[in-house]
């Protein structure tokens, strides 16, 4: 879907993510830019134009609702497409009111954004139900939402989780933060 040279920039907190999906990008054709918190992505707004976003919804501590509006204010022509782990409908809804074309839940691949990106109306054959999750998955979503909300506090976490601290920090080690 690249032209030669189609300018993206990656508003995502996670590095590891953020090397796979511009390196991915990059091998299309596309010229990648990244930005880890909406601080980042105004100083580059300062300095570039993109054709294409992708936003992380989570940025730490942060929403990555302003950086929709941000890019959506520079340039209305640039195809945002807003990615989540925390899908919710309100969500989903202002994404779009601000400016974003499209909104993935995680995991998304390369693909699966290039078609957000060359979709300019909705598919009326999307199915009702939404991706199933299982109860762990909810569950370890939970976590990291109010770990990211206590910014990181494990004590005021587990508080906020009515658990143990102890008990929140065996959850944590069998599967750790990314």
């Amino acid at each position: 879907m690249a032209q030669d040279g189609s300018r993206l920039v990656l508003v995502e907190d996670d590095p590891a993510l953020a090397r796979t999906l511009q390196r991915s990008f990059e091998r299309r054709g596309y010229r990648v830019w990244h930005a880890a918190s909406p601080d980042e992505l105004t100083a580059l707004l300062r300095l570039e134009r993109f054709d294409f976003a992708v936003v992380d919804l989570k940025l730490g501590t942060a929403s990555g609702l302003p950086c929709v509006q941000m890019l959506h204010e520079h340039d209305p022509a640039t195809r945002i497409v807003v990615l989540t782990g925390f899908a919710s409908i309100a969500t989903a809804v202002e994404a779009i009111k601000l400016g974003a074309a499209h909104y993935l839940a995680k995991p998304a691949n390369t693909d699966d954004i290039e078609d957000a990106f060359a979709r300019d109306s909705g598919d009326p054959t999307v199915p009702l139900e939404g991706r199933k999750s299982s109860i762990k998955t909810i569950e370890w979503e939970y976590i990291q939402s109010t770990l990211a909300e206590c910014d990181f506090n494990i004590s005021e976490a587990a508080r906020r989780l009515g658990m143990h601290r102890r008990t929140l920090a065996r959850k944590l080690e069998k599967r750790p933060l990314r």
